[in-house]
């Protein structure tokens, strides 16, 4: 029998053991599915308090229960490791790592790189490599076919290689990681039929594509929609408040249109682990092709000037009610890169900080989902905790900066008691509240 058809029938029969590397906000949900559709599951971390917090029964993802990962270990359906000598055990290998850009703003594949690495001095015959870690077309071909080709195995003889991009949406309730149609497609037409049937076991639908360049392809071109129709809505804030015209009220009212419009929203900055980065992944690889990508680069710049903007804003608001930024109390509002969740990946939030703090501002935060800050690869700010929410907090401050809109935050409680509030999120006027203290940036 063909290493394939083994494959196939052990994934069929729930008797493949089922390797994830990376426990974080993409590793631990598919975790989740896998051991909850009857697969066994080795989970890979080289963070040793996360693996720690998960065998003590523990969580740090706000959204995902511990509860839930106590029981897995318990009935010996999910095990969490650092030890990546065990990446001989799986038949199946999925790669949940970050990938970053690097101080000058291109592709940072050291994690990929060195997560490939550690698999290939462990590869043995019959095993499944899939790639979830959104990145530029060609990746998988490129990065990690020739690191696994190099033991000697060959694809499609002895291993099989695929890529299938991650799409979750962290703090999003409506809809599961198990419902989220998944794209995959193989390094050969042998290895996206495998991947193909690992990932139709578990999850509700399954879209095949031709190769995993067009499944890598797939997962940039969702990021470019999104940080385009960002930056335009951005842009046209700026240009909206010259004119004294409400952005929100311009949007609110365009939706209403049933066709030929999706509304998006301006903010502080663009956040999370994909919009901010991934489309200058594809701008890095079109420049290997002679092609520039203007549309994003310019939403990029646009988008990365938004911080800079409410800060100016901020400086603004404060003047006019003679108060320097120098020396000025702020509280920045959220942490978080968007509401209801406790990701701080990329967050706009952390650079407001920065920059108020440059400026001379004495800045602290306030977020229901964060009580101390979480390390990050480019900031420190893991000193601060969040400060309670009560009337005589908001009144010690002379600027409340909204950057996150968590919905379980009082911002009634806010205006009433605050001397100023700077609204990045429209979270004061969804309900008509009076403007009063509050300023739009």
């Amino acid at each position: 029998m063909k290493l394939a058809d083994v494959l196939l029938k052990r994934f069929r029969d729930r008797q493949a053991l089922v390797g994830v590397i990376g426990l974080g906000y993409v590793g631990l949900p598919l975790v989740r599915e896998f051991c909850h559709s009857g697969f066994r599951v080795l989970g890979f971390d080289i963070d040793e308090k996360k693996v720690a917090m998960l065998q003590a029964g523990k969580t740090y993802i706000q959204h995902l229960p511990a509860k839930m990962f106590r029981q897995l270990i318990r009935e010996r359906r999910f095990e969490p490791t650092t030890d990546m000598n065990r990446l001989r055990e799986p038949d199946a290998i999925i790669i949940c790592v970050p990938t970053p850009l690097d101080k000058m703003r291109e592709p940072d594949m050291t994690y990929v790189r060195g997560t490939t690495e550690q698999i290939a001095r462990r590869l043995r015959k019959g095993q499944l490599v899939v790639l979830e870690s959104t990145t530029y077309p060609g990746t998988t071909r490129e990065v990690c076919q020739p690191l696994l080709d190099a033991t000697g195995l060959k694809l499609n003889r002895d291993y099989f290689l695929a890529f299938s991009p991650e799409r979750e949406d962290p703090g999003r309730t409506d809809i599961t990681t198990k419902d989220i149609p998944k794209v995959v497609g193989g390094a050969s037409r042998s290895s996206g039929k495998v991947a193909v049937a690992l990932y139709r076991e578990v999850l509700t639908t399954v879209v095949p594509v031709s190769s995993c360049d067009v499944a890598e392809a797939c997962k940039i071109v969702e990021n470019v929609y999104r940080c385009v129709n960002i930056a335009l809505v951005n842009e046209l804030k700026l240009l909206f408040d010259r004119m004294g015209i409400d952005v929100w009220e311009v949007i609110e009212a365009a939706k209403t249109k049933p066709f030929g419009f999706q509304p998006f929203y301006p903010g502080p900055g663009l956040g999370g682990h994909c919009i901010p980065i991934d489309p200058l992944y594809l701008s890095w690889k079109a420049r290997q092709y002679g092609r520039p990508t203007r549309f994003i680069e310019l939403a990029a710049e646009i988008n990365t000037s938004m911080p800079e903007h409410v800060v100016t804003r901020v400086a603004e608001a404060l003047n006019e009610r003679g108060k320097p930024l120098k020396g000025a109390r702020v509280l920045v509002l959220g942490l978080a890169y968007k509401k209801d969740v406790d990701d701080v990946r990329e967050s706009p939030s952390v650079t407001l900080i920065e920059l108020l703090q440059a400026r001379g501002a004495k800045v602290d935060y306030h977020d229901p989902f964060i009580p101390v800050a979480k390390p990050m690869r480019e900031h420190n700010i893991t000193h601060m905790r969040s400060v309670p929410l009560t009337p005589p907090n908001i009144r010690k401050y002379d600027c409340i900066l909204i950057a996150t809109d968590h919905s379980t935050v009082d911002y009634d409680l806010v205006v009433k008691n605050a001397a100023l509030v700077v609204d990045t999120r429209n979270a004061t006027g969804r309900n008509k509240r009076p403007a009063g203290r509050v300023v739009k940036a």
